[in-house]
């Protein structure tokens, strides 16, 4: 090289481009299927037929949580704390799949040909312990936090109403009221949106995979986002069928609770493939 002449830094080529529309590395992608809305049928389909092989199991387990319902209500009203029981029925959505654990390992059970037991379903959880009760905590939280809102909704509405279930009641036929009710509605279904697409199909994984709850919810949304219409007609299906079993007095969640828990075992099977279930499930 000539005296007085300085050598250039070697330019680095640039990465190749990313083709267009091309998919984001997110953990599990490969093993999201993509479904139809007409498979939301077949699972419910598949849900009953467990509900009719597993018995008395399935709605025994039903049949625990309509006594809980019952509780709930009779202690709220102890402590004249009814105005709470509209926002508590609806965090009940939010916390359904962790009470359906049961309901998976029913499914699971008959799914390889062996005999459910009801001991045995209300004990599911501790096949996963730690990070399934890391699950319930986050989705009591998320309850918690959606409650209180519910009350500064109120608090905010009808500054100068005492909160009660009676002033509620009255409230409701005001324009004001009116006012309530569709804020209130909204808020609820941002709350009940995104517990929907972060734990549609987080505890069934848990359960199947002993993964962590950030797996589930990672894989959870994907397949949520992968099918948005048959998503979105699954979580109308789950509020439906769930909200019969809420204005039947409780009673109605004996059967809507394990129907809707053992259909979304089948939903999980369908949408989520692992290597040891083949191409065909």
């Amino acid at each position: 090289m000539p005296d007085g002449q300085r050598s250039l830094p070697r330019r680095e080529s640039p990465p190749p481009a990313s083709p267009p529309g091309a998919a984001l590395p997110f953990p599990y992608a490969d093993r999201i299927r993509r479904v139809e809305a007409a498979q939301v049928f077949d699972w419910l389909a598949k849900g009953w037929e467990d509900v009719c092989a597993a018995g008395w199991v399935s709605f025994a387990y039903g049949a625990v949580f309509v006594v809980l319902g019952y509780a709930i209500g009779i202690g709220l009203a102890w402590f004249d704390m009814l105005y709470l029981l509209t926002p508590m029925i609806a965090g009940f959505l939010l916390v359904a799949p962790l009470l359906a654990v049961g309901l998976y390992r029913i499914s699971a059970r008959l799914e390889r040909g062996e005999a459910p037991g009801f001991i045995d379903a209300l004990l599911a959880w501790r096949t996963n312990t730690f990070h399934i009760l890391t699950a319930g905590l986050v989705l009591m939280l998320f309850m918690m936090i959606w409650v209180r809102i519910a009350a500064l909704i109120f608090a905010v509405s009808f500054p100068y109403t005492s909160m009660s279930f009676a002033a509620l009641v009255q409230q409701l036929a005001t324009a004001e009221g009116l006012v309530f009710m569709a804020v209130g509605t909204a808020v609820g279904f941002c709350f009940a949106a995104a517990a929907f697409v972060l734990g549609a199909f987080a505890l069934p994984m848990m359960l199947d995979r002993r993964a962590d709850v950030f797996a589930g919810a990672i894989v959870s949304a994907q397949a949520v986002f992968r099918s948005p219409q048959a998503m979105a007609l699954w979580a109308a299906v789950i509020v439906v069928v769930t909200g019969f079993g809420l204005i039947t007095a409780f009673f109605g969640l004996v059967v809507a609770l394990p129907l809707i828990g053992h259909a979304t075992w089948h939903a999980y099977r369908d949408v989520v493939r692992w290597e040891e279930d083949g191409e065909d499930r």
